[in-house]
This record gives C-alpha cells, sequence and structure tokens, in this order.
C-alpha cells in the first residue's frame, strides 16, 4: 500500500505495552482521518498529543506486561506461520476458539490493565466483548454491525477518553506555564519516532 509510514524506535516493552493497549487505541481512532474502512494514524494528531501516564518509562508492571505479550504474540506467529493481519482477525472472530488465541486476549486484558494502573484508574475495567464500530442495514432494512472487534464497550471507551482529553488540556495548560518560566513543572518524555519507507511499523498497533 503507498502512502506514509511510521516507525516508532520503541526503547522499552514498558512503550511497547502503552502503544498496543486499547488505552492509545482510543485516542488514536478519536484523532485519525479515515482511510477506506480502517484509519489513517497520523502521529503529529494520535502519538505527539498522546497524554502518557508519569513515569512511564520506568514502570516494571508495564515492561512485564508489554514483554509478555510481544513475546507470545512472536512465537504464535512463528507457530502458525500467520502475520500479524491474520492473526488479529483471528483475534477479533467471535467464532474463534483457539486455546492460543484466547491467551492473547487475556495477555491483552493483561497489558490494558497495567496501562490503566499506571494512570491510576483501577475502576475501570478491562472486560471486553465482541462490539461493532458501526452498522448498515441490510437488503430488508435491519440495522447490521459491522467492524466487529473485541474491545472494551462503548460505556467504558467513552469513560476513558474523556479521562484523556481532561488530562491532555492538564498537560497543555502546564506546558504553557512551564513556557511563559513556571518552574518545577514536569516535562513528559515519549519514544522517538522517525518516518521510513516501509509499512512495517503500521500493523504495530491496531489490526
Amino acid at each position: 500500500m503507498a502512502g506514509p509510514h511510521y516507525v516508532f524506535a520503541l526503547d522499552s516493552m514498558a512503550s511497547l505495552c502503552l502503544v498496543q493497549s486499547q488505552v492509545h487505541e482510543f485516542w488514536a481512532r478519536f484523532f485519525s482521518a479515515t482511510f477506506g474502512d480502517g484509519l489513517r494514524y497520523t502521529p503529529s494528531d494520535c502519538f505527539e498529543t498522546f497524554p502518557f501516564p508519569e513515569g512511564w518509562d520506568t514502570h516494571p508492571a508495564l515492561d512485564a506486561a508489554g514483554r509478555a505479550y510481544y513475546d507470545f504474540r512472536a512465537a504464535l506467529m512463528v507457530r502458525n506461520d500467520e502475520g500479524l493481519t491474520k492473526t488479529y482477525n483471528r483475534f477479533h472472530d467471535e467464532g474463534e476458539r483457539d486455546p492460543e488465541i484466547l491467551k492473547l486476549r487475556e495477555l491483552h486484558a493483561a497489558m490494558d490493565r497495567a496501562v490503566l494502573d499506571a494512570y491510576g484508574w483501577g475502576d475501570i475495567s478491562t472486560d471486553c466483548a465482541f462490539v461493532a464500530d458501526f452498522t448498515e442495514e441490510d437488503e430488508e432494512g435491519n440495522e447490521v454491525g459491522k467492524s466487529v472487534r473485541y474491545r472494551w464497550p462503548d460505556v467504558v471507551h467513552d469513560e476513558v477518553l474523556a479521562r484523556l482529553l481532561a488530562l491532555n488540556a492538564q498537560r497543555a495548560k502546564e506546558e504553557r506555564l512551564f513556557a511563559a518560566g513556571v518552574e518545577g513543572l514536569p516535562k513528559q518524555r515519549r519514544p522517538r519516532r522517525t518516518s521510513t519507507g516501509t509499512d512495517s511499523a503500521t500493523s504495530l498497533f491496531f489490526d
């Protein structure tokens, strides 16, 4: 597929845990433009604005959850001789009952839990369901769910997104104060990104 692609130079499994989590996915889906039935992920809109939790880069639970997920997923793709797209098609298939796909879902939930806890949002559940992103009418006029994915329900989506937007607004205010010469406000460190001519990084996020 032609078009701009990006590589994120992730220097820790904690950063992978964050960008693979549903927390970041919801943020990216909210700010991304559409591209056919998919998304056009724009780093300036989706990544640079993302309010990372305080101390994320040295958070041991994020590192452990990201490493467990990455290692299992990599081994699973090798065993099945399947890439990310096929693996995640099975991940989001309601009829899929393979024990290894169920394990992948469990590890993703553990990763989401670690991210939510890093924000201090222990009250938010990580329970998922097979939810349609939108509906269309069939030939008989019935509403049919489309783009069904294994994800958090809409009520959780809305709550997490609202908290992220509030946190982003708070961080923006702090940055303005910092720029005006107010001392003692922390700067957020983000993973480095670089442009690339390959498309290997686009599937790092949401297949």
